[in-house]
């Protein structure tokens, strides 16, 4: 390898219900010689002085490379009023333009659509409606903003950038997304030190104006 430190990726997701998956996206990512940063796994870097929230959004700060899984659970102990970690780690990772992969699963998608097909077409539309206790097709219907976050709904169609989201189905849809993106380390890495090793070109590309869409 030309780098002499391994490219660390961040996998960002809640964990309920697809610990298999992120046991085998650990297990993959590794084999190509990552450093995986991955609660699941206890690979975090985590400081004691620090809450968990600012841990995460500190390893976001430090990683490489951002790879995503938006599930139908939004996540656990999110106070009134605020956002759960995952989400805003998503939204550190796009304000810092960090390169990024993301998955949605297809029951996501499905209810992003579906509420739109009713006239719910945004957060605002959706913050009137309220799920069932125990719903089980998704938790929270904000899982649906952290979607549209990813493909960058709020910007016109003509300035969305980094706004590309796999859907998926099964685990092994969500492997292949993974092993076909992460495969090329050498192709990553220089992408890494192409557009990320010259200061000036950092500053450059922190002043260009960002985009959202699908």
């Amino acid at each position: 390898m030309s780098s002499a430190r391994k490219l660390v990726v961040l996998v960002s997701s809640t964990v309920y219900g697809i610990e298999e998956l992120l046991d085998r996206i650990y297990t993959l990512l590794t084999a190509f010689d990552y450093e995986v940063w991955m609660s699941h796994k206890g690979t975090m870097p985590v400081f004691s002085n620090r809450s968990a929230f600012d841990n995460c959004i500190k390893a976001v700060e430090k990683c490489d490379l951002f790879l995503g899984l938006i599930t139908p659970y939004y996540g656990s102990g999110v106070e009134p009023g605020n956002i759960s970690i995952t989400h805003q780690e998503l939204l550190k990772a796009i304000e810092l333009k960090k390169p990024r992969w993301l998955l949605a699963h297809d029951q996501v998608v499905f209810a992003r659509k579906f509420l739109g097909d009713l006239g719910y077409k945004d957060s605002d539309g959706r913050g009137s409606l309220k799920l069932k206790t125990k719903a089980t097709s998704i938790s929270d219907l904000r899982v649906i903003d952290v979607y549209e976050e990813a493909i960058r709904q709020s910007e016109p169609l003509r300035d969305r950038k980094g706004n590309w989201v796999q859907k998926f189905q099964s685990y092994e849809d969500a492997f292949l997304f993974a092993t076909a993106q992460f495969s090329r380390y050498q192709e990553v890495e220089a992408f890494i030190h192409e557009n990320l090793s010259d200061p000036a070109k950092i500053s450059s590309m922190t002043r260009q104006k960002g985009g959202r869409g699908e």
